[in-house]
């Protein structure tokens, strides 16, 4: 079927997107100004205002990152939509890529969002921002009057999708009051320290964090230590820095973050150079503290985890705890005691698999519980498990690992799943698919999961496990639980 042109009007000008078969496509809308020039390290900008009709048919590019080619240039979002028009503004479900906060876009074939839009008669959004030393690192200990710096502007960038969507949407169909706001991984790190920043509030009604390390956010004294360390790693002297930072080749920024990501690994285990930052300001305190405190934004959410979350790292993006010389180093301001009591939780230390569901459970699944236990004192909260692992993965010792929800997520059906099944599990990864879009949707409709999934509390701790068979199991490893009891994050 041939495409067919469809324009938008929005705040700064016409888009004009595509029909093809029952649904609409716009990508590549800039929702800030280029971050370029004098706006590098800067918090973002309105986009100026065009004339005429703007092509949004390609995907803009992602920010720079390894083994990727990318563009400073990146501050864009697509939007997809059913074709078919609706008596009633329709929900939004807005998506944020993960990648360790250095690497990811939207134009990543799996986050079509193809899948959702036509099961559930929703308004997709993906979203591409700033990544690496560009978007993570604190350099405003380097600014000058003629060069100054800000800090956090992966995150001031979903600020401004999030406003853009709050502003636009309702030109595709889409419901600005009725926004879903989910990712996995670092997207649902950026998802958890949302709901902490006060400049978001009422910019989403609800969320979904997939894998979240809600650790991982940096004070800002450790944070100043990255950006000391990375200008070290550059060869940069602290009178020249400013002017480095300025005008720098991007390839040569993702390089040294790229050395300093490794370091760090080592360095502080447990803890990444490139996260959002305590800086008092837009993110007034670190989230796992917001969460204790009770100030995150009080909205139904849906959080979890995968049952061996950490066992892809060390074979594929070695940067979590997930070896005994780390996991020795990430314990040493921690009572003995209590890191005895945690490591005996993981029979078959310091074997390579109990170390890495040891680092994978440190950086994803214990923040996580805590997050879900401060969160039910007071919204609605669903906590799952994600424990589907086709015979392939089971075999090589990865199980249901990192990242592999995606699939059943946006309901992919690519190479990547005949390989991922080609030992069998299709038809169970079909039954999963339609329980997780299923629930995922049915959220984003009216912030509640279907039927069958009680909310969470401090009482029961009701957990969904999603499998070919999905259960819900009251307070699933509990001993591993209270093994973590007291233990305290570096930030």
């Amino acid at each position: 079927m041939t495409a067919v042109g469809v324009d938008v009007t929005l705040d700064s000008g016409v888009v004009r997107g595509r029909l093809l078969s029952d649904l609409l496509s716009w990508r590549g809308i800039p929702y800030a100004a280029p971050p370029v020039g004098t706006l590098r390290l800067r918090a973002p900008e309105p986009v100026p205002a065009w004339t005429g009709v703007r092509d949004a048919t390609e995907f803009g590019p992602p920010a720079p990152q390894q083994r990727r080619r990318g563009d400073e240039d990146c501050l864009t979002l697509n939007v997809v939509a059913p074709a078919a028009p609706s008596p009633t503004p329709r929900p939004v479900m807005v998506f944020i890529h993960g990648g360790a906060h250095t690497s990811g876009t939207t134009a990543n074939p799996l986050f079509s969002g193809a899948a959702l839009v036509r099961r559930g008669d929703v308004v997709y959004v993906s979203i591409n921002y700033r990544l690496g030393a560009l978007g993570y690192l604190d350099f405003r200990e380097f600014s000058t009057a003629e060069r100054p710096f800000d800090v956090n502007l992966g995150l001031r960038d979903q600020i401004a999708a999030l406003e853009w969507v709050r502003r636009n949407i309702a030109a595709f169909g889409g419901d600005p009051d009725n926004v879903t706001l989910f990712g996995e991984s670092a997207g649902a790190d950026a998802v958890v320290t949302l709901m902490c920043v006060p400049a978001a509030r009422w910019l989403f009604a609800r969320v979904i964090a997939q894998s979240p390390p809600p650790a991982t956010s940096n004070g800002p004294e450790l944070a100043a230590l990255w950006a000391r360390e990375f200008l070290e790693l550059a060869g940069v002297a602290h009178r020249d820095a400013a002017d480095f930072l300025a005008t720098a080749d991007p390839g040569r920024l993702v390089r040294v973050a790229t050395t300093l990501s490794a370091r760090g690994a080592d360095e502080v285990p447990g803890v990444r150079p490139f996260a959002p930052v305590a800086d008092g300001d837009l993110l007034p305190e670190h989230p796992l503290n917001a969460f204790e405190a009770g100030t995150e934004h009080r909205v139904p959410m849906i959080i979890g985890t995968n049952a061996q979350e950490g066992r892809i790292f060390p074979r594929l993006l070695d940067i979590l705890p997930t070896d005994p010389a780390r996991i020795e180093k990430m314990f040493e301001s921690t009572d003995p005691a209590l890191a005895a009591r945690v490591i005996g939780a993981y029979p078959g230390y310091p074997g390579r698999r109990a170390a890495a569901d040891l680092g994978g459970d440190v950086v994803f699944w214990e923040p996580s519980l805590r997050c879900a236990h401060a969160h039910t004192r007071h919204s609605d909260t669903y906590m799952y498990r994600y424990d589907f692992a086709p015979r392939l993965l089971q075999l090589v010792g990865l199980g249901a690992t990192h990242a592999t929800d995606l699939y059943p997520v946006f309901g992919a059906r690519d190479l990547t799943i005949r390989t991922l099944t080609a030992l069998g599990g299709r038809r169970g990864l079909r039954a999963v698919t339609d329980t997780v879009q299923g629930h995922w949707l049915a959220f984003a409709h009216d912030g509640r999961p279907r039927d069958g999934w009680p909310r969470y509390s401090l009482e029961h701790r009701d957990t969904l496990i999603i499998d070919d068979v999905c259960r819900v199991e009251r307070d699933p490893l509990r001993s591993r639980r209270e093994a973590w009891r007291g233990y305290r994050h570096r930030h």
